[in-house]
């Protein structure tokens, strides 16, 4: 930033930048999920991946219209640069919760991992693996299920685990895709 400018004005910026991009692909001003997957280059994906970006564009579809608008775009964007680490734990919550209950089992965050699994490429561990490691770590009442505040708390306490969690389903991909307007290395 230069003198005189200050965080708001760059925020502005920012945002005016975002815009620009997202009427540039999407000119109606909405993004249909067909859209969405057509702007990230994920085409013919296998089952699982296709969930997952499903799954992602359902969670960015905050009104559940069908459409993500630029409101609800620039809402992620900002959440997932700039959002603390506890509206971030409860948008990751809301992603992995895929039957919308008000819990995480087992069977929900092994089907999202091998989604993610399938777009990011390998990982350094199977999803059933990463699963009984988040389990094991906070599921404090071994029901094999996580609550909202279990998820929370349990990944705030656990620094490994936080990074973990970071690293396995960073989105930082998809805003790359996002901000240079074509698919790289998805």
């Amino acid at each position: 930033m230069g003198a005189g400018e200050s965080a708001d004005d760059f925020a502005a910026i920012e945002n005016s930048q975002w815009y620009q991009k997202f009427m540039k692909q999407c000119p109606s001003g909405q993004i249909t999920l067909h859209e969405f997957k057509k702007v990230l280059g994920l085409h013919d994906m296998n089952p699982q991946a296709n969930m997952y970006i499903e799954r992602v564009f359902h969670v960015f579809d905050m009104n559940q219209d069908g459409f993500i608008d630029f409101l609800e775009f620039i809402a992620a964007i900002n959440l997932v640069i700039r959002g603390k680490i506890d509206q971030k734990l409860k948008w990751y919550f809301k992603l992995y919760d895929a039957d919308g209950n008000g819990c995480i089992d087992k069977k929900e965050l092994v089907s999202i991992f091998t989604a993610i699994q399938a777009i990011n490429g390998h990982s350094d561990m199977s999803a059933e693996e990463f699963t009984n490691i988040i389990f094991q770590k906070i599921d404090v009442n071994n029901d094999g299920e996580l609550t909202l505040e279990e998820f929370i708390t349990g990944v705030e306490r656990d620094e490994d685990l936080m990074d973990l969690i970071t690293k396995n389903f960073d989105l930082s991909n998809v805003l790359k895709v996002i901000q240079n307007g074509r698919r790289h290395s998805i």
